[in-house]
């Protein structure tokens, strides 16, 4: 395979703007919960030029700031810049094109996924470069892997186990296939999620690659973030440890002579900890035989995959990203959700039209933020109130009787935690030019999970 195809120079589209453009067509109707009913059968052009504003919405309802979004954006793709790492979002935090196309447009090497369906999601729309962070072991997910990737549009994957190695050597065999894949040894942790348990493993997983006709190995990976939790001294200890041993794992696999490939990918990085990534690992960057490198060996690149860092929130990530911690420039949230008062059954508490199947839960209950009479209209501060429980289509919200009115058609808004677990439940989501000024409706963002 041609080196350049892991470089950061383009020479095709990094996606499919006619794809993407196609979204401009879709005719909104009873599918698309975040469109009132009088929209019904308009266009997804013809709802964004009308002008309609937050007012013309409903609730329950999940919004995106545009202006949060670009910042955003703009923000970490200029911190990869001047780190001089790459950067592949990870692309299930969103599932959205649209997004995915913003992320490309300021540089980004290509996208990552999580799994097959998500792949197919992907080449639908003529993303070029992909990463699967996950093995490979469905036979039709590798078949069409096998069939899919090219030179020019490689697809990598992430392999753990001689198990595996074995799963798609196999499957290949069988399927009479002369393709060679692409992959990454990814090292785990103890109590973590997948990754060969230790360098030693991980050592003889590489040895299984280098030694099958069907397999090139071309990095190391991993994932930092199912070993930590918080920001504390402990959490970032474990979380360094850990990115040493990665380091170790891929001079070893230097000095043994076991890469396959002239360009060797290094990769970590979630949202929550991708400046410690960069601290441990960017020694390892490499120019290769290129001018300014050494004489012998790959180039090597490192890459993280933070994909929550574009929507950002009020949450989880609000207090653990690294933005937030160093003192810098913060990431904006840039989800919203907001919910109408159906009921205020006894003082104090006041039932919400939003709930679980609408706004995220598992890092965080929404957060009340502003009241008002009307969607789309003057709101004021909701001190002290709080959700203490969320069913399936509601949110418990407590209040102070004696200093706050709440009364039944009131709107709130609240703030949210953990996009990954917010934009999967809406298939079409309004985006806000401003959310604290402009409420106009600038773009609805589709997404396929």
């Amino acid at each position: 395979m041609n080196t350049s195809a892991y470089g950061t120079e383009a020479t095709a589209e990094a996606i499919s703007a006619a794809a993407v453009a196609r979204l401009e067509d879709v005719r909104l109707d009873w599918r698309h919960k975040a469109v009132p009913a009088t929209a019904n059968g308009t266009t997804h052009a013809g709802f964004v030029e009308a002008g309609h504003n937050l007012a013309d919405l409903q609730t329950p309802l999940l919004t995106l700031d545009a202006r949060a979004l670009g910042g955003n954006a703009d923000r970490l793709a200029t911190w990869c810049k001047e780190h001089g790492v790459l950067l592949a979002p990870h692309g299930k935090t969103t599932m959205a094109p649209q997004l995915w196309t913003e992320q490309l447009n300021r540089g980004a090497w290509g996208i990552t996924l999580a799994n097959f369906a998500q792949l197919r999601v992907a080449r639908e729309f003529g993303v070029r470069r992909l990463q699967l962070a996950n093995s490979l072991t469905d036979p039709h997910a590798i078949e069409w892997v096998a069939n899919t990737a090219t030179e020019d549009a490689p697809i990598l994957s992430w392999v753990d186990s001689v198990d595996t190695v074995e799963v798609i050597g196999r499957t290949l065999a069988a399927a009479g296939s002369g393709a060679v894949l692409d992959v990454l040894v990814e090292l785990g942790g103890t109590g973590g999620r997948t990754g060969a348990r230790g360098v030693d493993a991980a050592l003889e997983v590489a040895r299984a690659v280098s030694a099958s006709p069907h397999l090139r190995l071309v990095g190391v990976s991993g994932y930092e973030g199912s070993l930590a939790h918080t920001a504390d001294q402990d959490s970032l200890a474990a979380v360094r440890g850990y990115l040493g041993h990665m380091r170790q794992l891929h001079e070893e696999l230097l000095d043994g002579g076991l890469y396959g490939s002239d360009a060797v990918i290094l990769t970590a990085g979630g949202s929550a900890y991708f400046d410690d990534v960069v601290s441990v690992l960017s020694p390892c960057i490499t120019a290769g035989a290129e001018p300014g490198g050494p004489a012998n060996g790959p180039r090597v690149e490192l890459m993280i995959r933070s994909g929550a860092y574009i929507i950002h929130d009020d949450g989880f990530y609000r207090g653990i990203s690294p933005f937030s911690r160093d003192g810098g420039e913060p990431f904006r949230a840039g989800m919203h959700g907001w919910a109408r008062v159906v009921s205020q059954p006894e003082p104090g508490l006041a039932i919400l039209d939003a709930g679980k199947r609408d706004l995220p839960v598992d890092e965080g209950l929404p957060r009340p933020q502003l009241i008002g009479p009307a969607l789309g209209g003057p709101m004021e501060p909701l001190a002290g109130a709080e959700i203490t429980a969320v069913n399936d289509q509601h949110c418990f919200m407590t209040f102070d009787a004696g200093t706050t009115s709440v009364r039944p058609g009131d709107v709130v808004r609240l703030g949210l935690s953990h996009p990954c677990t917010a934009l999967d439940k809406w298939t079409v989501i309004p985006v806000l030019a401003d959310t604290d000024g402009d409420r106009t409706v600038v773009d609805l963002i589709h997404t396929f999970f």
